[in-house]
């Protein structure tokens, strides 16, 4: 089965409910209105939605939609009833997981007195969500010097995502390329940015993070400290093992 994939621009025409235009709703002409879900459609998009997580934690927003649709134990019409192309359910993704990162970085930032105690508990559970393996790529952009005098270029680092061989159990890194940003996507990762810029330059201005740490090293580290084992209580400890090293690493240390 082929389906003809839209571009990102075709998130706008997804919701959560049903959308009835003016002309085949109450005929005023006054806008659309949304209706609810029905019980069993409502319950396709929640499986489709767990299983996208699942699926694009394990193999990256490369993985095809058909990977998706079968660990939702659905079809995969009812995955493009949902979301017309793919691009349209890894931005749904995507903004969710920017979404939640950034609100783990403001209860860090409004609950830790001490800077060190607010980053490192930024990233403990960042990490433990597993939201790193979906961050999007336009959060790691990074400002590289050019020292041929040029001023600064920018660059775009992708995100690392981890597969296990199948019957191997060995893991391989994986780059995905992605489209351009949508502006609202642009909006979730400043949001994003800005944040967990005021963690670092707390720790920073308090001399506990290593004066070089930039923000997209402490998102670099939540990406890289979350991968994707076969064992959930192996894929834990390596986690929280690999975190520690990772953290050791950003403090500052006495000259």
């Amino acid at each position: 089965m082929h389906v003809q994939d839209s571009h990102w621009s075709s998130a706008s025409t997804v919701t959560t409910g049903g959308t009835v235009g003016a002309a085949a709703g109450n005929g005023r002409g006054d806008g659309p209105r949304t209706t609810p879900l029905r019980v069993d459609a409502q319950r396709n998009l929640e499986h489709v939605l767990r299983a996208a997580r699942e699926v694009f934690g394990e193999l990256g927003y490369g993985a095809p939609m058909e990977d998706v649709a079968r660990r939702a134990r659905v079809g995969v019409g009812t995955v493009y009833r949902r979301f017309p192309s793919k691009d349209v359910l890894v931005r749904r993704i995507a903004e969710e997981e920017t979404s939640r990162l950034t609100d783990q970085a403001r209860a860090a930032l409004g609950q830790e007195d001490e800077p060190w105690s607010a980053l490192s508990r930024f990233l403990r559970t960042s990490v433990a969500s597993g939201a790193g393996r979906l961050l999007p790529p336009q959060v790691l952009r990074v400002g590289v010097s050019d020292d041929g005098g040029d001023g600064a270029v920018a660059e775009s680092t992708r995100v690392p995502q981890q597969r296990t061989q199948p019957g191997t159990g060995e893991l391989r890194l994986l780059s995905e390329t992605a489209a351009p940003a949508a502006p609202q996507d642009d909006a979730g990762a400043a949001a994003l940015l800005d944040v967990v810029g005021q963690l670092v330059e707390r720790a920073r201005t308090a001399g506990e993070l290593r004066p070089d740490v930039s923000v997209s090293d402490v998102l670099l580290v939540i990406a890289t400290a979350a991968p994707s084992l076969p064992d959930a209580a192996q894929q834990a400890a390596a986690s929280a093992r690999l975190l520690d090293i990772l953290l050791e690493g950003l403090r500052s240390r006495p000259a």
